[in-house]
């Protein structure tokens, strides 16, 4: 019995540790949002207070502030927040929130096909852009895509063009998806156009809002 404790004790941890990846504001109780995180049931929480790893800034009439492992994200009444680097296992979000990088970049976990890939938001790439190694470590066979000529930095090189059956970010998942394979190295996936095209984009203030189109 004593190990089933401490093994309870153990998964609540574990579950507190996790961070979000999806967070709603459905209401306000006085001076408490009404926050829903990762599917769980609706919870109360003040200013000041955390649940799930999201902690509660501010909150106005129908806009609150959290943070989520020190980055801070803002919620619109029922709007779905999917934030950059999370993981859920629904799929079913709308909204994406990259915060920026020192160097000003968006960066993000991500995966394809359901495997994980470090991605890069890159509005000058016409398709979602990735290394054969990378792509080998995914188990991607690129070899079966088309053959065509990239004009790089470097010069002209070759690649391969093909169709990627998934691609995920946060918890808000796109099916079907351009995308080229590389020979040349890099450091890590581009998240193109091909990707970039089935949402609404805009810059607010340190963070990049991706809003899924329908």
């Amino acid at each position: 019995m004593k190990s089933l404790v401490v093994a309870a004790h153990l998964l609540a941890a574990v579950a507190a540790a996790h961070a979000a990846s999806s967070v709603t504001l459905t209401g306000t109780i006085g001076s408490r949002a009404i926050l829903i995180v990762n599917g769980a049931p609706p919870k109360t929480v003040a200013v000041g207070e955390s649940f799930q790893g999201v902690k509660l800034v501010s909150l106005q009439s129908e806009q609150a502030v959290v943070e989520l492992e020190g980055k801070r994200v803002n919620l619109r009444m029922d709007t779905p927040v999917s934030i950059g680097g999370g993981g859920s296992s629904g799929g079913g979000g709308n909204r994406i929130v990259l915060p920026a990088d020192s160097r000003g970049h968006f960066m993000t976990q991500g995966a394809i096909n359901g495997k994980t890939i470090t991605f890069m938001l890159d509005t000058g790439a016409t398709t979602i852009a990735l290394s054969a190694d990378d792509a080998q470590r995914i188990g991607l066979d690129y070899s079966k895509g088309r053959l065509v000529q990239m004009s790089t930095a470097n010069g002209v090189s070759q690649g391969y063009r093909l169709r990627l059956q998934s691609v995920r970010v946060g918890d808000v998942e796109v099916y079907d998806i351009d995308a080229i394979v590389t020979q040349q190295p890099m450091p890590y996936a581009l998240l193109g156009n091909s990707f970039i095209n089935r949402f609404s984009m805009r810059r607010d203030a340190d963070q990049m809002v991706l809003e899924k189109r329908y």
